[in-house]
């Protein structure tokens, strides 16, 4: 599996002000890394049934498992899920917290 370079913060930054794109071709490779890894367990983000409300979920072990759903944080803004989302798959894959932005 492809690694993330836990120093390129800049690329960070670039998909914290661009969430939807577009992405440079560095983002682009980060967000296939994070987005293609395994399966079970990985964090993705859910609407609830409140519009424009955001949570975070784990995908289950098996397919067709329902996705555990987290009560907290909740996020108004989706593009505030995608970043808190973002910054969880980084520390996965990288061993490093972004700070906070």
């Amino acid at each position: 599996m492809k690694k993330i370079d836990p120093s390129r913060t800049d690329i960070a930054h670039e998909f914290k002000a661009r969430p939807y794109g577009p992405h440079s071709p560095d983002l682009q490779k980060v967000l296939s890394v994070m987005r293609w890894r395994e399966t079970p367990g990985k964090y993705v983000l859910v609407e609830t049934p409140v519009p424009n409300q955001w949570v975070l979920g784990r995908l289950p072990a098996r397919r067709g498992e329902p996705v555990e759903l987290y009560d907290q944080p909740v996020f108004d803004r989706h593009e505030d899920g995608l970043w808190h989302l973002f910054k969880i798959r980084w520390e996965e894959h990288t061993g490093q917290r972004l700070e906070a932005q």
